[in-house]
């Protein structure tokens, strides 16, 4: 698809940096909807004008057919930020302990509901799309009206290049619409149903029913070796997939913002056809726009909080924030990189995402050398320890240059892409 024009209205940013998904699979039969009704997500907002982006995108709902209700999902906000304490053994400057603050995590109220479906009519006929549908306005508030529109308005602006140049690693808009109870229905090409999420699940689950067969099970291994081999190989594929996303976005001025397992969808969970995986970022409705014309302006409601934590670092001018912005979507990319290195090598339950953030951050202080000597003591995080150990520690070292306290110190997605580590050599 093409998209003809770059004017965009602009409303930005987040309130929120994990996002997690609950499916739940249901079947029902298709449904077509006959309202007339366009996109319309050109929000007035404290007496706020934003531009409505002209973009060549399917709006017409009689165009697209609603299959099956596939799965929701909610986002985490983050509420405020504690001081951080820090053991009495490790000392801390002032400024150091400003940017270590931990953030405490509520639920949010905005709860999206997927759909399979497809396009009914047109040149495109017959293209599976998926439906992620935000409420109105009477059940998730104005707030779900401008994640609705920062996600429309990012995806437009990141689609706007020539075909040839849009990256295969973020998620494809095709179009959307409102439906006259005011819910804002975009379609995206499905390009998959799995999130990392999922895919750390489903492994995780097969260690301990492998675990759980003991001597029943046949193996040897030789075939043992080779399953960790093809899981290795699948999680650094996965990851350069979504740091080439992460880094196409940063070239093109937007920051993620959302950046976590539920927001990576993959075409593939089979670790024997990592080869075929293409892993593609979604969920860009707390996305930046981080060009020095958006930096100089007001902050929206939704990036309050980003350019708050940009401030109390000391990211003042728009160069300094930008920066700011960058570090803070590799400190995710990061915790995303401890999960896949940790939860698809662990029995189910061993380790999840908050109980590996809070390890990290809160128990070892972001001290990796520490946080190693303590998995390597626990058996069942050894194959994730053996895993980052590759190559004389280089997962490790990647993992701690990606959550440095410091974020002028964290490496640019394009620095963490060419590192050892993931360029497959390690294995």
């Amino acid at each position: 698809m093409s998209i003809t024009a770059s004017d965009c209205y602009s409303i930005c940013s987040r309130v929120s940096t994990v996002s997690f998904l609950a499916t739940s699979l249901i079947h029902g039969s298709s449904i077509h909807f006959s309202s007339k009704n366009f996109l319309n997500l050109n929000l007035n907002y404290k007496k706020r004008r934003f531009r409505f982006c002209k973009a060549a995108l399917i709006t017409n709902p009689d165009d697209f057919e609603v299959g099956r209700f596939v799965g929701s999902y909610g986002f985490m906000n983050i509420t405020s930020y504690s001081k951080f304490n820090p053991g009495s053994e490790i000392q801390y400057s002032t400024g150091d302990m400003e940017r270590l603050k931990v953030p405490d995590v509520g639920e949010g109220s905005v709860k999206i509901r997927l759909y399979e479906g497809r396009i009914a009519q047109g040149p495109s006929k017959g293209t599976r799309v998926i439906f992620k549908v935000y409420p109105g306005q009477r059940a998730g508030g104005i707030e779900a009206d401008m994640m609705a529109a920062n996600e429309l308005n990012a995806h437009a602006f990141l689609q706007q290049s020539d075909p040839k140049d849009i990256c295969k690693n973020i998620q494809t808009l095709l179009g959307g619409f409102e439906t006259q109870t005011g819910e804002q229905w975009l379609a995206f090409r499905n390009d998959g149903k799995y999130s990392a999420a999922d895919y750390a699940k489903v492994t995780s689950e097969a260690i301990s029913k492998d675990h759980a067969l003991g001597q029943q099970k046949s193996w040897n291994p030789f075939d043992q070796e080779q399953k960790i081999k093809r899981r290795r190989y699948f999680v650094i594929q996965l990851l350069r997939g979504v740091m080439c996303g992460l880094a196409y976005m940063h070239d093109r001025e937007r920051l993620h913002q959302s950046l976590g397992p539920a927001s990576v969808v993959l075409n593939t969970i089979v670790e024997k056809d990592a080869a075929y995986l293409i892993p593609r970022l979604r969920d860009l409705a707390f996305s930046v726009d981080m060009r020095y014309s958006s930096l100089e302006e007001s902050p929206g409601a939704l990036s309050e909080g980003l350019w708050r934590r940009a401030s109390i670092a000391g990211a003042f001018s728009p160069m300094e924030k930008r920066a700011f912005g960058i570090a803070d979507d590799i400190y995710e990319a990061g915790l995303l990189f401890a999960y896949l290195a940790f939860v698809p090598f662990c029995e189910t339950g061993i380790m999840d995402g908050l109980s590996l953030q809070r390890l990290l951050e809160s128990t070892f202080q972001l001290d990796l050398d520490a946080a190693r000597e303590y998995c390597l003591a626990d058996d069942r995080l050894l194959e994730a320890v053996k895993f980052l150990d590759l190559d004389a520690g280089s997962g490790w070292e990647l993992l701690q240059a990606m959550l440095n306290p410091d974020f002028r110190k964290r490496p640019i997605a394009e620095a963490v892409l060419s590192h050892r580590f993931l360029t497959a050599a390690v294995l």
